[in-house]
């Protein structure tokens, strides 16, 4: 089956109709490539489930149906090589939500919250929000323009005291796009046995891996001995388009972290989003084809990222080993020390600033728009930073 991921699709409208936040947040002439949201029409077959759905006509609270467990426990067996048991699924609305809801159930006020840095900005802010202490370390940056940015394990041990005891980590990587190497994974396994924490994994992007042959391994999957203090994020949200619906899955091996995890959500979260559900199951179930084509779009919108930034004097990449968001490094390049806002101000494209990820002089550009809105907006990126 042909999936049309070139035509642009009209977000923005004089109403603001359709109610897009990527794309009504700036001016009409601004084209954005900020935040987590592709421009691509959802697969077909999740849109037809949908329609099924509306055409019931009744959206009353939903149980969370045995074809949704049954599906999210195939496609982890299919592929990541982890058998997981339904039981073990708590559904909920959304991975944002999960974090603050895993600080509250795993720790007390006055508790460390560890996190690297740059990082997904929410990950920043759970530990204000649920009264814990913020503890964060920072990766090791790239030795050199377009390198990996890498796991410093001697930097998060150090950022490890008597008062920490949950770690909330993110892999793939948001925003650098590392897929973590086995070495590095093994390293982060062992320091949380030694020093007792909990971790909860957000692996958001998983299902987003572009290099060829690239396979996910979870890291509860990976480190049997982190089973017990694991709790691993899923979500349909980024791999097929689904944000909006917000529907996410905390999946938890242990009985006494998962009982934990769930009753610090009574009273706290809603209950899951019926559409969000019904996507939810259609996706894993048969997204597969649709997903494998985006694949293939990301992989070639990823390349010509690759060549236009390498002709841009003082800017440069680690390419992005997974997800369609790429991290670039902008203190060289003449922009001052804001480069997201000269770039909207000045080019007319948005991007998301690295301040917010703890990395000021950086910005995170999303490439999951089609080639036409890409191009347009590197051309004018150019004209700026070569001009």
């Amino acid at each position: 089956m042909a999936f049309d991921f070139a035509t642009p699709i009209e977000r923005r409208t004089p109403d603001g109709g359709w109610s897009s936040k990527k794309w009504h947040r700036y001016a009409s002439e601004v084209l954005p490539l900020w935040v987590a949201d592709m421009d691509f029409r959802s697969p077909p077959n999740v849109n037809e489930a949908l329609a099924r759905h509306v055409d019931h006509g009744v959206y009353g609270y939903a149980n969370v149906s045995a074809g949704l467990e049954s599906a999210l426990c195939e496609w982890s067996e299919t592929h990541y090589g982890w058998a997981i048991e339904p039981g073990w699924q708590q559904w909920l609305p959304g991975v944002v939500p999960a974090l603050h809801v895993a600080s509250l159930a795993l720790t007390n006020p006055g508790d460390g919250v560890l996190t690297v840095t740059p990082i997904y900005p929410p990950f920043l802010s759970v530990a204000q929000h649920t009264g814990r202490l913020a503890q964060q370390a920072a990766l090791a940056p790239p030795d050199a323009p377009g390198g990996d940015w890498r796991l410093d394990l001697d930097a998060l041990e150090a950022a490890i005291t008597p008062e920490t005891r949950l770690l909330l980590w993110c892999q793939p990587h948001n925003p650098t796009g590392r897929v973590w190497r086995e070495d590095e994974l093994a390293g982060l396994a062992e320091l949380a046995v030694r020093h007792n924490l909990y971790v909860v994994s957000d692996e958001l992007h998983c299902d987003l891996l572009l290099d060829e042959g690239a396979r996910h391994r979870p890291l509860a999957a990976a480190f049997p001995e982190l089973l017990a203090r694991t709790i691993t994020l899923w979500a349909p949200s980024k791999t097929f388009n689904l944000a909006g619906l917000s529907t996410a899955c905390a999946v938890i091996a242990d009985p006494a972290l998962r009982q934990r995890f769930q009753a610090a959500t009574k009273g706290l979260l809603p209950e899951c989003n019926v559409l969000g559900l019904t996507a939810a199951e259609a996706a894993y179930s048969a997204g597969e084809p649709w997903r494998q084509a985006l694949l293939e779009t990301l992989r070639s919108h990823r390349q010509r990222l690759i060549e236009q930034v390498a002709q841009w004097p003082g800017v440069s990449m680690s390419a992005p080993e997974s997800t369609y968001l790429a991290w670039l490094d902008m203190r060289d390049a003449g922009l001052g020390a804001t480069p997201q806002t000269t770039l909207l101000e000045q080019a007319g494209v948005a991007l998301s600033d690295g301040a917010d990820f703890g990395n000021p002089g950086f910005v995170r550009l999303n490439f999951g728009t089609t080639a036409t809105q890409l191009d347009a907006a590197l051309e004018r990126m150019d004209a700026l930073l070569k001009g």
